[in-house]
């Protein structure tokens, strides 16, 4: 009994950090690979990107006001960097627009997100690049003012982390929209659900397990993400790769299918 439970501290202290790291890389590296391959982004979720650039910025502003564990500090700025990269290959590569009312418009055309409801301005839907940069740019140059002045105040920090973690744990809800809408997992790769799962089974033992200082929201906000990426897995093995024609619909004529 003794020998397993040093065998999980140990597991806690060093294969959960290393995992958490890592884990941007491991859960994307496919994805961002997978669509540079197929020269197309068809069936992934521009806003997956949005959400964990949000969040990951945010998180790394958040730890100068409370010094959470240094690894969880390290895999935010990687997820940045990550997150970064799938935006590009993600634009690069958007399905053509053939309907008369989505040459402008980057996925299902109109100002609608995947479950019908409009966004203002467009918001992450725009068809030029420029404006998705620009909106980083001008995101991260805000927390930056915002930190120099009243970076030091408890109940803003205490707000960036429930933010944050907030955000990040509705990261699977568009791309379980997007499943939904089309009837289909197809275009989100396996390996993503994969290490998404293994990564959550990683964060719960270490959120809850370590010795070190995990704020709360970290735990509450872990909990429901966990929750959110086992119902993708039932949505992957409900639906599969769908149904051809539709897809092959969606990707020519977005409005449409």
């Amino acid at each position: 009994m003794l020998s397993a439970m040093s065998l999980v501290k140990w597991a806690v202290t060093h294969v959960a950090p290393v995992f958490i790291v890592t884990s941007p890389v491991t859960s994307y590296a496919d994805q961002i690979w997978s669509m540079n391959k197929a020269r197309s982004s068809a069936g992934f979720s521009l806003d997956v990107p949005l959400i964990m650039l949000v969040a990951s910025i945010l998180k790394v502003f958040f730890w100068f006001g409370d010094r959470y564990d240094f690894p969880l500090l390290i895999q935010a700025g990687i997820m940045i960097f990550v997150q970064l990269l799938l935006l590009r290959v993600a634009l690069l590569y958007r399905p053509p627009f053939g309907a008369q009312r989505s040459l402008n418009k980057p996925f299902q055309g109109a100002d609608q997100t995947d479950s019908g409801i409009p966004r203002p301005y467009n918001f992450w839907q725009w068809r030029p690049q420029k404006p998705y940069w620009q909106f980083i740019a001008y995101y991260t140059a805000v927390l930056a003012i915002l930190q120099l002045l009243i970076g030091r105040n408890t109940a803003y920090i205490a707000l960036q982390g429930y933010v944050a973690l907030s955000v990040e744990a509705i990261l699977p809800i568009p791309q379980i929209l997007e499943n939904e809408r089309l009837r289909s997992s197809k275009g989100f790769r396996l390996s993503v659900l994969i290490n998404w799962l293994v990564g959550d089974a990683f964060k719960m033992t270490y959120f809850f397990l370590s010795e070190g200082s995990v704020p709360w929201a970290f735990k509450l906000c872990g909990l429901f993400q966990a929750a959110c990426d086992c119902y993708l897995g039932v949505q992957y093995l409900k639906y599969g790769d769908g149904d051809a024609a539709t897809l092959e619909m969606d990707e020519k004529y977005p409005r449409l299918a």
